[in-house]
């Protein structure tokens, strides 16, 4: 398989190309065919500290937090996490974390958590939210393949991003890629 147009969908309806969601954008999530949103307003931004609340985190794993709650039903796009990050910081309630490399990885401040005190009632609605959308993924029995699908198209999307240029890579992924639909097809026979 090619990846190209479309693989977001083979993935389990995570980031096509261009790392759009195939979800209907952010904030939205899908369960037979309609749409409703997860997220309005500034709800992202509170889920968000919440999670920085608990330890400092990489945008991805912010990411990678939110569809383990939720059972891989639902992830906000990087094209999302990340300009609100870039709110929280110039908000003043979180700060990078000066670190090595190019990942950014942010604490949440005393601002942030005063504002998080003021909107306890609703975080932890946010956070009840969630939960339910991962028990709700859970009953369907799909969950676990599902997660696996997310982390999946995470290591593709970072491993593919660092490997512009070497094409040994790319074909590397190809072939692990290829040999694990080989053993999923021997599963239903």
């Amino acid at each position: 398989m090619r990846f190209g147009h479309g693989y977001g969908r083979w993935l389990g309806g995570g980031f096509g190309p261009g790392g759009r969601e195939h979800r209907g954008g952010w904030g939205h999530h899908e369960r037979g065919g309609g749409r409703r949103r997860v997220f309005d307003g500034g709800e992202l931004r509170l889920v968000l500290l919440a999670l920085l609340e608990a330890q400092p985190r990489h945008g991805y794993d912010l990411i990678r937090e939110i569809e383990e709650q939720t059972g891989g039903s639902y992830a906000p796009s990087p094209g999302v996490v990340y300009p609100t990050l870039t709110m929280l910081d110039e908000m003043g309630h979180i700060d990078e974390v000066k670190e090595e490399g190019a990942r950014k990885r942010y604490a949440i401040t005393d601002a942030g958590r005063a504002h998080l005190t003021e909107k306890r009632g609703e975080v932890d609605a946010l956070l009840e939210r969630l939960s339910r959308m991962g028990q709700e993924e859970g009953r369907t029995g799909a969950a676990p393949i599902k997660r696996a699908m997310m982390g999946l198209g995470m290591a593709l999307r970072d491993t593919l991003g660092a490997a512009r240029g070497r094409e040994d890579l790319v074909h590397d992924v190809a072939a692990i890629l290829d040999e694990a639909a080989r053993k999923i097809e021997r599963l239903e026979k």
